[in-house]
């Protein structure tokens, strides 16, 4: 989820912790809670800072270990620890509880977005990524902020956000349910479907699919339940020559490789430069896949220049390149 839904989930989490009788009768207890599920809430994704590098390491290992069995486990005790520290004489079982269940929290909540997570590790270096629930979710976000608007105007916490954390449970529930029914249609229509990839988009009743079968990618949007392919590629496996080799060789495309389940290659030549270019099909937006990572490799087999990312012009994802005396 983005970070305006998680920050929001911890002011509601901490709310529900008012259900505590601890928390309810002890306010500097409450306080404590508080700062740790609406910190917990967030830590996770303080991977965050991994984009000052290179969009590299931070596609490699954003939602990663951070997000990861052993790191929920240990986000909730440094959380927790460190709020004991300053404040001592609250109790730490309490504060662990609600501060770690906000970090599983946040977890689980990740899992239902394209986008994902490795939260199987060190099990499974797999991305976990259901496609139910958009990164942003208004629905959820505005619920959750009504919430807070309420209790701050009397309701009581504990049972509004109890009741609203089990509304936006159903919710889930019904967004699987949607996503069965899309897959179930897809099917029927393909029946040689091999992976069907689904990226909720923003609003409620619209979708973006990536269909693969044994021979063909189809890539789609859904709108009240009405399948449209748009794209259709042959599906052609990565190249196994020297130019391929070296480019896989490359930080932007190994990132690439290790983070997208389904995307077509294109070869590019120039006169003395050769473009490897990979397209995720998973983020179709406004007649572009945005999502892409692309390797210039000169004659003499040298990688140029490289980069991987989400980039919205052809324009600019040359200026990332920064390599001015291509013909490109």
């Amino acid at each position: 989820m983005d970070t305006g839904t998680h920050i929001v989930m911890g002011v509601a989490l901490g709310g529900l912790a008012t259900l505590d009788p601890a928390v309810q009768n002890d306010p500097e207890l409450f306080g404590a809670v508080f700062a740790g599920t609406v910190i917990g809430s967030h830590a996770p994704d303080f991977d965050t800072v991994l984009k000052l590098r290179n969009n590299a390491v931070y596609i490699r290992h954003h939602r990663g270990i951070t997000h990861s069995m052993p790191a929920v486990l240990l986000w909730g005790i440094l959380l927790a620890g460190i709020i004991y520290a300053i404040l001592p004489s609250v109790s730490f079982g309490h504060l662990w509880l609600w501060t770690a269940l906000a970090v599983v929290i946040h977890v689980l909540v990740d899992i239902p977005n394209a986008y994902g997570t490795q939260a199987l590790r060190p099990f499974s270096h797999k991305w976990v990524a259901h496609g139910v629930i958009n990164t942003f979710d208004p629905y959820i976000f505005l619920l959750l902020a009504g919430g807070i608007v309420a209790w701050l105007i009397g309701a009581n916490p504990g049972y509004t956000f109890l009741i609203l954390y089990a509304v936006i449970a159903l919710y889930y529930i019904k967004r699987y349910i949607d996503k069965r029914e899309i897959i179930r249609k897809i099917k029927d229509h393909y029946p040689e479907t091999r992976q069907i990839v689904t990226s909720p988009t923003i609003k409620q009743n619209r979708w973006r699919v990536a269909i693969t079968t044994n021979d063909y990618f189809y890539v789609g949007k859904v709108k009240d339940g009405h399948i449209d392919i748009i794209d259709q590629f042959r599906k052609v496996p990565l190249p196994d020559n020297e130019l391929f080799r070296i480019a896989r060789q490359d930080k932007n495309i190994d990132a690439f490789l290790s983070f997208s389940p389904v995307y077509r290659w294109e070869q590019n030549d120039y006169d003395d430069v050769t473009e490897i270019r990979l397209i995720d099909l998973r983020y179709r937006s406004n007649d572009r896949y945005p999502f892409v990572a692309v390797a210039l490799i000169d004659e003499n087999k040298q990688i140029l220049n490289s980069y991987t990312g989400w980039i919205y012009s052809e324009q600019k994802l040359q200026n990332k390149l920064e390599f001015r005396n291509s013909p490109i």
